[in-house]
């Protein structure tokens, strides 16, 4: 009952939806929310069907919005899938709920390792009692997207994008870089006499909203990082948080105020809280660069101008902060076995096939994200060199070098998240200073004391 109310509870804060049919015995139900993987993961739902003949796997794709809604209202109305595609910022709240069932007690995944992952990605995936309830499937960090004919005619050399820096006083190279790409509706540049920051054409860079329901993760994660922060007090599951620390408060004073400066498009620029991403603030001529996820690779390298002629984007890594060193926040997507499946044992040997080599290993050709698999990112790697001519070496030298940092992994999900919104949407319009997440901080923290 306490179970239910709590499902009944998310589910208002997520938007109500229609649940999908449970999971009959011989047909795995499966739900995925990114429609460009879809393709590759049918293959994957072939491949699987000729090995085990008596299964089928039925794939119901939904956008992202509708996915989480769908799903919470499955959950309530004991129709939710057998398997879904999971995300850390979702995963601690259905853990806490208690509806994913750990793959430890399943036969097919009970012998998941995780040196089978890139290093540091499996344990995130397991709760608070130490057992699994992901596998992992992609990874992802975050690099710089910029538009080759923008820094062109800014006269900036994009091998220089390697070695930006930046610090909390001035922004370093990486705020000059931006101030350069930077233009007013009177065509003078950021950086020179008489720019008028109240009258932007094209903003040196790209907004993805506040960050407020993912940490900054495209948006300021990267910066925060570099600075030597961290979110909690421990990752997996910590109770305790620092946004009062005059690290992150000063890193996002000086984050968002590149807005009040021009070089940043601002909250009504893009619409809203992401309304406009990345891609298309490029595509647009809004912006020349932007902070985003490998995820987007293939969006971004699909961009075409007015005249359909394909634009030239190159990818550039993340700046070097005041430790010396770049940084990206380290996320991914995992497969997950509802509790509410009537044929776990079938479930997890679909699950054990999708966090498998045979699968990623598909995945990695399509080049659409990069596989949990070391093998199916080499894969990846691939395909973007020969089939994209891109060097996506900015994502993956995050993992060489070892300067990624986990997503926050916490109980209380998506309480701290319908918090910290409107506190991080507020230093974005710039109606708070970052001193005001001092005060978000002691709510953070009261979470876990009431629930103590």
């Amino acid at each position: 009952m306490l179970r239910r109310l709590l499902l009944t509870a998310l589910l208002l804060t997520t938007a109500c939806g229609g649940g999908g049919s449970g999971g009959a015995t011989g047909t795995i139900e499966y739900w995925l929310w990114d429609s460009a993987q879809q393709p590759g993961y049918q293959k994957c739902a072939d491949a699987f069907q000729q090995q085990n003949p008596g299964l089928r796997i039925h794939i119901s794709q939904y956008g992202w919005d509708d996915y989480w809604s769908k799903l919470t209202a499955s959950f309530i109305a004991d129709t939710a899938p057998d398997v879904f595609t999971d995300q850390l910022a979702k995963f601690p709240q259905f853990v806490d709920l208690q509806v994913l069932r750990p793959l430890d007690d399943l036969g097919p995944t009970s012998d998941i390792k995780d040196s089978d992952y890139q290093q540091g990605l499996a344990e995130l995936w397991k709760g608070k009692d130490g057992k699994r309830y992901g596998a992992p499937k992609d990874w992802d960090t975050i690099a710089i997207f910029y538009d080759a004919a923008a820094l062109r005619a800014a006269g900036i050399d994009p091998a220089t994008l390697d070695e930006l820096t930046w610090n909390p006083r001035d922004g370093g190279t990486f705020e000059k870089t931006i101030a350069r790409l930077t233009i007013d509706q009177n065509g003078v540049r950021g950086d020179e006499p008489g720019f008028d920051r109240t009258r932007v054409k094209t903003y040196g860079l790209a907004a993805n909203g506040s960050g407020g329901d993912n940490w900054g993760q495209t948006q300021w994660s990267a910066f925060t990082g570099s600075a030597g922060w961290q979110p909690t007090d421990q990752n997996p599951w910590g109770t305790r948080f620092n946004l009062d620390d005059p690290v992150v408060q000063d890193t996002l004073s000086w984050y968002f105020g590149l807005v009040r400066k021009g070089y940043m498009a601002s909250f009504a620029a893009i619409g809203g809280n992401n309304a406009i991403t990345a891609d298309t603030q490029i595509q647009s001529g809004l912006a020349a660069m932007g902070l985003s996820g490998s995820w987007t690779i293939s969006s971004f390298t699909k961009l075409t101008d007015a005249s359909g002629n394909k634009l030239d984007i190159g990818v550039a890594p993340t700046p070097i902060g005041p430790t010396g060193k770049r940084a990206s926040m380290f996320n991914g997507l995992a497969d997950s076995i509802t509790t509410f499946s009537k044929q776990p044992e079938n479930a997890a040997k679909w699950v054990k096939f999708l966090s498998g080599e045979e699968c990623q290993n598909i995945i990695g050709r399509t080049g659409v994200v990069f596989p949990a698999r070391p093998t199916g990112t080499e894969l990846a790697i691939q395909y973007n060199r020969t089939e994209r001519n891109l060097d996506v070496s900015a994502f993956t030298d995050h993992i060489r070098n070892g300067t990624t940092f986990p997503l926050p992994v916490t109980s209380n999900a998506a309480d701290i998240t319908a918090l910290m919104r409107p506190a991080l949407d507020a230093l974005f319009l710039g109606e708070a200073p970052a001193s005001s997440l001092t005060g978000l901080n002691q709510q953070l923290n009261a979470l876990f004391e009431v629930a103590g």
